[in-house]
């Protein structure tokens, strides 16, 4: 064979890198050689020491060297080899059993010493047991006697070396065993074909050693320029092998694969060679015939490639990190070949998958797996952010779910624009909407921690409002990522966004402010059954004339709704109208606490004169101001808009129009300062003389409450205007008895026609006119009724059979 020049065809076309150097023999193989052989000339004087010009190395000689066969080997197989063809130029090399005559022709004294032969010997042997016996092309039965004859001689072997001499038994029945093996048909009988190392996988094997040696030794990840005329040599070995085309291609494919693999997975050419052999696999496996052989190489090959690819795949957010993005395009394209091989070829084959074929189904096509692909690696992703983000947490604070939810929405962005950045663009290709599930899957993904974060989350706080606003800005965000990578979508997208769980941040914070503003009026309700049970109505203090528990009252109501309008959310008009019927049943029953006090109330009773009127009429007052100033805040607050209505009082002195939130609240105070205003306030109070000088003093003070609480709604001279008909009802009752009888009985008759009442005339009932004055008989008449002596008593009985009090 002549040397080795050219650029190599093959590799210009798998897009492999030159090595730029030839293969040389280097001083000590020239030594060995020279010393092993002799010289061309047979001159005795073929030395070391001889000079001799350097050639290139023949394809065969670069192969024994890839191969690491050393030339004492190497002249020990030539030697055979001519030894065998003696007188057989013509033979078939397909024919000859290369371990069957070496073991014939090799003889114990060509090697260094027994140890040596006896180990290359029991290799043979295993050689010819797998060949013939294990990996047989043609079916053997394990009853075969040749079989078990040859299984016999090697176990005898493993103990010490069989004697091959020609005359050798052993060696004679070795040779019918192997010639019988080997030339069988298919039915059995006898054939001129030989099968010694066709069988599968012993073939495969073989041949994907030969294969190997496109490596250079030197650097494995470079393929040897003389890879043209090393593959034309292993060509030669196909009929032996029982490779073809196909299976050639397919071995090809695997070693630059394994070769990837195997060299560290630095060098992407490798890669990219082994893509480019498989298109060509792609297309021979529709030409091929549906050899099971075949079939099954390819089966394992592609789902060794695709399995390999998975792992990296399903997580290559892991997996190419740095610069990664361009190895994940020529893996990709690896992975979907090789998909597309099983789904859509090996599936009409009769061979047995690896078990995977329910797996594999599950993926789907190539779009579908890429999408799988997408999904699995931002899971992942996702996952080991969360345990690093917990980790972090957990170190610097006392557990804090809140932190871990605020830092996991940075993370998840982070992630989708890493995403869309890097790895989206090379995952478009094969995928049209790859950012959209990236999106919708991280968007998942945050959703289920963020459930299982609000299930302990009973109350509205800072820390829940500021995860959920996080979450609503990455919603929103992911949701955008979606909408335009689906631009050129049918559907725009609306399938992948139906994947996506919504949030629903405004349902959530509704759901919470409701808790929040329930539980408030759970407080004040439980502060108003306190005041029912413990109020004594004295004044809270000097200063503060009114009763404790309306202040307390007032003060955690101003207090709900100046937190409510504090957290940082937008509060709907519907939670503020929510917070303002709870606190106006408050309020309304508070104001029928302070207006029922004057019956049978288990509180001590609220008599005549005393100070308890007056304080409550301080109270009624107390919630009627500060009821406006919470109107105020309601009112200002930017988000929202106050609910007018009208109230008007019955007689038109306390309230004109109103606008309030608390219209019905307002009405009940109105009703409840008229009735505890009413100082007669029915038949069962009765007073003395004595009486006069205490109900003067506390109707002075109720002048004063009316001026000064009630500024804003009734002036000073509107107090003094009504008290004037009032004071002439105090001179009444200042008056004694007596007096009183002799004014009612003269007003009486004067207002009858009757004149002056004489001796024996009876005094006529006045009319009932409905004013209050001291000139009007009915008024006079209404102070006897409620005077209490014997004299007021005796002439009321007398003069109108009314009934001792």
């Amino acid at each position: 064979m002549g040397g080795i020049v050219g650029a190599s065809k093959i590799k210009r076309a798998l897009g492999l890198k030159s090595a730029k150097r030839l293969m040389h023999k280097n001083k000590s193989s020239l030594g060995a050689n020279s010393a092993a052989t002799p010289s061309p000339s047979g001159s005795p004087h073929g030395s070391v020491n001889s000079p001799r010009i350097k050639r290139p190395l023949t394809s065969a000689e670069i192969m024994r060297q890839q191969m690491r066969v050393s030339e004492h080997s190497d002249h020990r197989l030539r030697k055979t080899l001519m030894r065998t063809l003696v007188g057989q130029m013509g033979r078939r090399a397909e024919t000859v059993i290369l371990p069957l005559e070496l073991l014939r022709h090799l003889k114990p004294s060509e090697f260094n010493d027994a140890a040596e032969y006896h180990l290359w010997q029991k290799r043979q042997l295993k050689l010819l047991q797998v060949g013939l016996v294990h990996c047989p092309l043609i079916p053997l039965q394990r009853s075969n006697s040749w079989a078990k004859q040859l299984r016999e001689i090697v176990e005898a072997s493993e103990m010490k070396a069989i004697d091959t001499g020609r005359n050798s038994e052993i060696m004679q029945t070795l040779c019918s065993c192997v010639v019988s093996l080997s030339c069988r048909g298919a039915n059995g009988t006898p054939s001129d074909a030989c099968h010694w190392a066709d069988g599968s996988p012993l073939n495969v094997h073989i041949y994907l050693s030969l294969l190997n040696c496109i490596f250079d030794a030197k650097d494995e990840t470079l393929v040897l320029d003389e890879v043209d005329e090393l593959l034309e040599l292993m060509k030669k070995t196909w009929p032996i092998l029982g490779i073809n085309k196909f299976m050639h291609n397919v071995c090809f494919t695997w070693i630059f694969f394994q070769q990837y693999i195997a060299t560290g997975q630095v060098e992407q050419d490798l890669l990219g060679a082994s893509l480019a052999v498989l298109a060509e696999v792609t297309n021979d496996v529709k030409k091929a015939d549906k050899e099971q052989v075949y079939a099954k190489i390819l089966s394992v090959a592609m789902n060794s490639i695709q399995s390999w690819s998975d792992q990296k795949l399903l997580s290559y957010h892991e997996n190419f990190q740095s610069g990664g993005a361009g190895l994940m395009e020529n893996i990709l394209p690896l992975t979907l070949s090789a998909t597309k091989i099983i789904h859509e070829e090996l599936s009409s084959f009769e061979v047995m998958k690896d078990g995977n074929e329910e797996e594999v189904a599950s993926t789907g096509a190539t779009g579908n797996r890429v999408d799988f692909y997408i999904r699995s690696s931002l899971r992942n992703a996702f996952a080991k952010r969360l345990q690093k983000i917990a980790n972090v947490v957990s170190s610097e604070v006392e557990e804090n779910s809140s932190q871990t939810l605020l830092r996991l929405a940075e993370g998840t962005e982070e992630l989708a624009l890493e995403e869309k950045d890097k790895f989206s663009p090379v995952l478009k290709k094969w995928h049209p909407i790859a950012a959209g599930i990236a999106s919708m899957t991280l968007h998942n993904c945050y959703g289920l921690v963020l459930q299982k974060y609000l299930a302990d989350v009973s109350t509205l706080t800072n820390e829940a409002i500021e995860v959920l606003k996080r979450a609503d800005k990455l919603e929103k965000d992911l949701v955008q990522v979606v909408v335009e990578d689906s631009v050129d979508c049918e559907d725009g997208g609306r399938a992948i966004i139906r994947e996506m769980v919504p949030y629903e941040i405004d349902n959530l914070l509704s759901s919470l402010l409701k808790t929040w503003i329930d539980d408030r009026m759970k407080r004040l309700r439980e502060c108003l059954e306190r005041a029912k049970d413990t109020e004594t109505w004295n004044p809270k203090s000097k200063t503060e004339p009114h009763a404790q528990s309306v202040a307390e009252i007032m003060r955690m109501a101003r207090e709900t709704v100046e937190e409510l309008f504090e957290i940082p959310v937008g509060i709907c008009h519907e939670l503020v109208m929510d917070l303002v019927a709870g606190l106006e049943l408050v309020f309304q029953d508070y104001i029928s606490f302070i207006a029922s006090c004057d019956g049978n109330h288990p509180r001590p009773s609220t008599s005549r004169g005393t100070q308890r009127l007056y304080i409550r009429l301080n109270s009624l007052y107390y919630i009627l101001s500060h009821i406006n100033s919470l109107d105020k805040l309601l009112v200002l607050s930017p988000r929202q808009k106050p609910l007018v209505q009208k109230h008007e009082s019955n007689s038109g002195r306390y309230l004109a129009v109103s606008t309030s939130f608390f219209g019905h609240a307002l009405s009940s105070i109105q009703t409840a300062i008229q009735h505890v205003s009413e100082v007669a306030a029915g038949g069962s109070r009765i007073f003395s003389v004595a009486d006069h000088d205490m109900i003067e003093e506390d109707f002075d003070s109720l002048k004063r409450v009316f001026c000064s609480c009630g500024e804003g709604f009734i002036g000073e001279e509107s107090v003094e205007k009504e008290a004037e008909t009032v004071e002439g009802v105090l001179g009444l009752m200042a008056q004694y008895t007596e007096q009183l009888v002799e004014d009612f009985s003269i007003v009486a008759c004067e207002v009858s026609g009757l004149g002056v009442v004489g001796s024996g005339q009876k005094v006529p009932m006045p009319p009932t006119t409905g004013r209050w004055n001291r000139a009007d008989p009915n008024t006079i008449l209404r102070v006897l009724c409620h005077r209490n002596d014997k004299i007021a008593n005796q002439f009321l009985k007398k003069t109108f059979q009314l009934a001792k009090r």
